[in-house]
């Protein structure tokens, strides 16, 4: 009898768990959005649910996320990885003669040929990302709830890092676009009736949060004040 270790790391074992994991990272990043965006009401609304995150339950709920969306993040990029290296080998036996969509469920696209490429991006800007605004030193008022937000528009009026960040960003929504659907077909959620409706979504999704990550760092770079305070009621 197989062991499970063996089953899941089969290769269909390991695109089950590409699937499962992006789906997850999926609503982890639409989440992590809806956060960004209480930036639009304030600096003190921002500032309060960052610090909300980091003492709810004395900071145990922080911790116990990142106790399960680091494996999560971890599987997913070494599965990932994985699966296109054993494409890529496999395509290289046969030859590639076209880059078109190949019909039935191939789909592909630039989406999905970029893949490997926009998720090693994506990857690299994360963990930057948490460097400059988990690790970084931030003003902290007398009620000890720090001044992200302050940490945030300061860094986002370099025009260099902003340019850079709504690249990635819009590199992430093609990502996103393909990876969606493509969950469900690796974890055979998806038939010829259902996949043309899971492209639909995706593309709507995709759209939704490459339109909604870019115009922070835009709307920062252009409006934002870095000298607002922290604390509740900060405008």
């Amino acid at each position: 009898m197989n062991s499970f270790g063996s089953i899941a790391w089969s290769s269909v074992g390991k695109k089950v768990i590409t699937g499962i994991t992006g789906l997850a990272l999926f609503g982890f990043v639409a989440v992590h959005l809806i956060g960004n965006l209480t930036l639009f009401i304030g600096p003190g609304a921002f500032n309060e649910y960052a610090h909300f995150l980091e003492t709810a339950v004395h900071g145990g709920l922080i911790y116990a996320f990142e106790a399960v969306l680091i494996p999560i993040f971890l599987f997913h990029i070494i599965s990932a990885f994985t699966v296109a290296w054993t494409d890529r080998r496999a395509a290289r036996k046969v030859g590639y003669k076209s880059m078109k969509n190949a019909g039935g469920k191939s789909r592909k696209s630039f989406s999905s040929t970029t893949m490997i490429y926009t998720g090693i991006l994506v990857m690299f800007f994360v963990v930057g990302h948490i460097f400059l605004f988990k690790f970084a030193d931030h003003e902290v008022d007398a009620n000890g709830v720090k001044n992200l937000y302050k940490t945030v528009v300061t860094t986002f009026k370099g025009v260099g890092f902003t340019a850079f960040t709504v690249l990635v960003m819009i590199l992430l929504g093609f990502h996103l676009r393909h990876g969606f659907w493509s969950a469900f077909q690796s974890i055979g959620w998806a038939n010829d009736k259902y996949l043309p409706i899971l492209e639909k979504l995706a593309l709507v999704f995709a759209i939704l949060l490459t339109i909604g990550f870019v115009i922070i760092p835009v709307y920062l770079f252009l409006n934002g004040d870095p000298s607002a305070v922290a604390g509740p009621g900060g405008h």
